[in-house]
């Protein structure tokens, strides 16, 4: 009797055991799931933030398609500066000039780089970065042309420009003159070279870049002495947007890497104030 009851007092105690073996291992299956769970929530917590940014990408040297048909462009590597420094993910998708500030105005981007000039009527349709470029129009012609040698000779002349560009502001200020809007640049620079148009009106660093490149048979002439701010464009109803883009340009400005790209673009330092607004 004493042996049977020892006995069942040992099975007792070993179903009781086995319970808390199962009740222990349920327990550190839901300890586990949370700490997974909490790593999840941390790893998605550090993740960039991922925006969608407009671009009209066939405006060398900001934005364009290498011979690899890889984008590249000092507006490409402001871009990836500010990833870096704001831990985001901006991803850039390529939309006709024009289409930028319709895409903006119903914020369907949650931003634009596209060399845009900072005017007042763009500001009443979306919000800008500080500026982050100072720009000039220029006037190009073929290198044989010699009696275009400035804006005031475009009189009465077909002019080629980008459709929504502010050159294409300038250009239908001329009197007389016949202004032939082209989706890309590099429909107008085609057209000037093949004698179509006798000019193009488009931002200075645009045509030197493309005349760098090798295309002798065009030249600047004359001097509009305009002078315009690029911005990054955003829709105002992203104000949180704005300011990291601002905070990020600030740092960029602060660490020295804005003006490394600055000179790997165009060879010589930006001004002191880019970016920012200048000095009144």
């Amino acid at each position: 009797m004493v042996l049977k009851k020892w006995f069942n007092i040992g099975l007792v105690l070993l179903t009781v055991l086995a319970f808390m073996v199962v009740v222990a291992g349920c327990g550190g299956g839901d300890q586990a799931k949370e700490t997974a769970g909490g790593s999840e929530q941390q790893q998605a917590a550090d993740a960039p933030q991922k925006l969608v940014f407009g671009s009209n990408t066939s405006y060398a040297p900001f934005e364009f398609y290498n011979d690899n048909g890889e984008l590249e462009g000092f507006d490409v590597d402001l871009i990836k500066a500010i990833n870096e420094v704001a831990n985001v993910d901006i991803e850039i998708k390529t939309y006709d000039f024009k289409g930028l500030i319709p895409a903006l105005e119903t914020a369907s981007i949650d931003g634009a780089i596209s060399a845009m000039t900072i005017t007042d009527d763009r500001k009443k349709k979306v919000d800008f970065s500080v500026p982050y470029y100072l720009s000039e129009q220029s006037v190009a012609v073929r290198s044989n042309n010699e009696t275009i040698k400035g804006f005031d000779d475009l009189e009465g002349k077909k002019i080629g420009v980008q459709t929504g560009t502010t050159g294409e502001i300038e250009a239908n200020k001329v009197p007389n003159a016949e202004a032939i809007s082209y989706d890309t640049i590099d429909g107008a620079f085609m057209d000037l070279n093949n004698g179509a148009i006798e000019a193009v009106v488009c931002d200075y660093p645009v045509v030197a870049y493309y005349i760098n490149q090798g295309n002798k048979g065009v030249k600047i002439v004359g001097d509009m002495t305009t002078s315009e701010h690029y911005g990054i464009a955003v829709p105002k109803q992203k104000p949180e947007v704005l300011k990291m883009i601002n905070d990020a340009l600030a740092t960029l400005k602060e660490n020295g890497k804005y003006a490394e790209i600055y000179k790997k673009w165009f060879g010589v330092e930006p001004p002191d104030y880019l970016p920012g607004e200048p000095q009144s």
